[in-house]
């Protein structure tokens, strides 16, 4: 490839000074490294076990794009008066890649009464200290973090790492006052494809 090069430029400069020559020539040269260049890039598989970046997870794996931007701010949601769920994550974490499912899971039965403002922690500005209608307050370093408040803005529940569903479950349980899970319909889990489930009677 470089010989055929050599091979152009010295016919033009034999020849005289040739526009389409030159244009030529810089087009394979452009081709050629376009296409080396191309040949080195790994690709990109997005995937639910690793802890790389591929997009939005609520979109990819949650199935749910609606949950981000939260509707809402941390402020905004305990002027409101509603209980809120507050979900600390970011998008290159294979648990919080998992989590997505029981986020999307959760708005599905309490979204319509229940502020849920996922945050990505990389999001949070860098202080020296927060006030508590900040997220960066309730942050502990590890993601994802599940804060769920009550309708008076105290906290019922901070935990770090993947909780099931039905741990979270039982806390809006206790917080709207509903038939505890063992005298209600036991809900369990149908897998819908091989990232979501659903929760479904059986």
């Amino acid at each position: 490839m470089t010989c055929s090069w050599l091979r152009l430029l010295s016919a033009s400069l034999m020849q005289g000074f040739n526009w389409r020559r030159v244009w030529v020539l810089v087009l394979s040269v452009v081709l050629t490294v376009g296409s080396l260049t191309a040949m080195n890039t790994p690709s990109a598989i997005a995937a639910l076990t690793d802890d790389r970046y591929d997009g939005d997870i609520f979109a990819l794996y949650g199935g749910n794009g609606s949950i981000v931007p939260p509707r809402v701010t941390l402020a905004q949601a305990f002027n409101r008066k509603h209980p809120i769920l507050l979900v600390l994550y970011v998008d290159d974490s294979s648990d919080c890649k998992e989590y997505t499912t029981v986020i999307s899971q959760l708005q599905s039965f309490y979204g319509r009464v229940t502020d849920i403002i996922p945050i990505r922690v990389d999001a949070i500005p860098p202080k020296s200290s927060y006030a508590p209608t900040e997220p960066g307050y309730y942050y502990n370093g590890v993601v994802p973090q599940t804060v769920v408040f009550n309708e008076s803005g105290n906290v019922v529940l901070n935990q770090k790492g993947v909780l099931a569903f039905e741990q979270v479950d039982d806390v809006f349980r206790k917080v709207y006052d509903l038939l505890p899970r063992s005298q209600s319909v036991e809900l369990k889990r149908r897998p819908v494809n091989e990232i979501n489930t659903e929760l479904v009677q059986q």
